[in-house]
């Protein structure tokens, strides 16, 4: 609506002026209630097509808005080292150039177009940044080799496991030294370049725990001198930095989440053990800091498995909860469409993309997510009550409310047929089809295996 009326303004002022003025439809800079709102798309431009191009990503900017996507967040689109590279095509997270466009996926002109794209329909958009290594073709590697970390014969070396002192297996990338001040700002002045250059709206950084976050501080501000950007953070509050790391950013990972949700799909752990974790959540992270919910993103496709490795029949009772639970939803390239596979990391590969039962569940929960306050994040987002049950252990069950609105989702988190009774009363609406639904302490409630409702008022 903020995008619409601001468009709208432009229009009129230009009908009232004389002047010949270019008609503008920018879009305005990332709001914090922009984020409270926002739903992010993980997009593999490698694989998400065929071509693998900038350009044949976005002729479906347009199925990302029917999801309610608001927020694109594109794996690392820089040119890819060869040298001791993986695979075919090497990792995108082999960085040779941080000002430079990966030719496979187009020209610099292409990827901005992308982002205008993008931006006319109310998307913004975020570029996955490498901070901690680049590759070994990076011509810092030749201009600047104090730029790196060395061994005590001075070779460059690749990134060292801090507990266990040994190499992390990452051999294709060579680690940077933090302690060289002007490495430091050539890394700052690259990643101000792309929001002035391209416009884009902020970052999502790529292992951001093993930088010190004094260099956040100072990159942070020198970015916001440009305009309001977004910054999401791949750690949590049990990596390096803890809540203080985690406060620089606007968003970050809930991986406990995660993998406790993954525990309780597989009967290692149950709904007790999620009450504990959002409670955690809730008084541990200040509100300012959004966690991002997941079932996938390309680390679990690749190497951990699919969706429904992962969560089998439980997947879109998980995928729902994602977008229900205090947080920011993610979906990764494919889910959408089913994604059956894991996608090829070091070479190319792509998937059918036929819109089926997944995609259909993404569009009612985007609406659901836009249009109700009680699913805000952030600052001002909707409160979170628990609400009881008589099988607590299997039944999940919570009321997200926020100036009158007000969402109760209720799901069965387990394998077998549950019944229970709640004391809480209320005539409500699915959201799926807009039946009417009545809740009542004195009646028995019943759900099939994996199971969820989602009731509005």
């Amino acid at each position: 609506m903020k995008n619409a009326l601001y468009i709208l303004f432009i229009l009129l002022f230009v009908a009232c002026d004389n002047t010949s003025v270019p008609i503008v439809s920018e879009l305005p800079p990332m709001t914090k209630t922009d984020m409270a709102e926002g739903i992010l798309y993980e997009a593999n431009i490698r694989q998400y097509s065929k071509e693998g191009t900038f350009d044949a990503f976005a002729k479906d900017l347009q199925k990302l808005k029917q999801m309610g996507v608001n927020i694109l967040w594109l794996m690392p689109i820089n040119p890819i080292s060869t040298t001791k590279s993986k695979g075919p095509l090497g990792s995108y997270y082999a960085v040779a150039d941080y000002t430079g466009v990966n030719p496979e996926f187009g020209t610099l002109e292409d990827l901005k177009a992308l982002v205008t794209q993008a931006h006319d329909l109310g998307i913004y958009v975020i570029l996955d940044w490498v901070p901690g290594h680049t590759g070994w073709d990076n011509h810092w590697i030749k201009d600047h080799p104090e730029y790196y970390l060395q061994n005590e014969a001075g070779e460059i070396i690749d990134p060292i496991n801090p507990f266990t002192g040994e190499s992390f297996g990452w051999t294709d990338v060579a680690d940077l030294n933090y302690d060289n001040m002007e490495m430091r700002q050539a890394m700052r002045e690259a990643m101000v370049y792309w929001v002035k250059e391209v416009n884009i709206d902020g970052y999502r950084v790529d292992q951001a725990y093993a930088v010190p976050m004094e260099f956040y501080k100072k990159t942070f501000a020198a970015l916001r001198e440009v305009k309001p950007v977004f910054l999401l953070a791949e750690t949590d509050v049990n990596h390096p930095g803890g809540i203080e790391m985690v406060d620089l950013f606007d968003a970050s990972y809930d991986w406990p989440g995660h993998h406790l949700l993954k525990d309780i799909v597989h009967a290692k752990k149950n709904v007790t053990d999620w009450d504990s974790h959002i409670k955690n959540l809730l008084e541990t992270y200040n509100d300012r800091n959004i966690v991002v919910n997941f079932i996938s993103n390309h680390d679990e496709n690749s190497w951990n498995g699919t969706v429904q490795e992962s969560f089998g029949a439980a997947a879109d009772v998980s995928l729902a909860l994602d977008y229900l639970s205090p947080g920011m939803p993610l979906i990764y390239s494919g889910m959408e469409y089913d994604l059956d596979k894991r996608l090829l990391f070091f070479e190319k590969d792509s998937f059918p993309k036929v819109a089926g039962k997944t995609f259909k569940l993404l569009e009612q929960l985007g609406v659901l997510k836009l249009q109700h306050p009680a699913l805000h994040s952030g600052v001002d987002r909707g409160t979170y009550r628990r609400l009881s049950t008589s099988r607590d252990e299997n039944v999940l069950a919570f009321e997200r409310t926020k100036k009158g609105d007000t969402v109760v989702f209720i799901a069965n988190i387990s394998a077998e047929y549950v019944g229970f009774t709640a004391p809480y009363n209320g005539t409500f609406k699915r959201f799926e089809d807009g039946k009417v639904k009545i809740l009542s302490d004195t009646y028995e409630h019943r759900m099939r295996p994996w199971e969820f409702w989602i009731l509005t008022k």
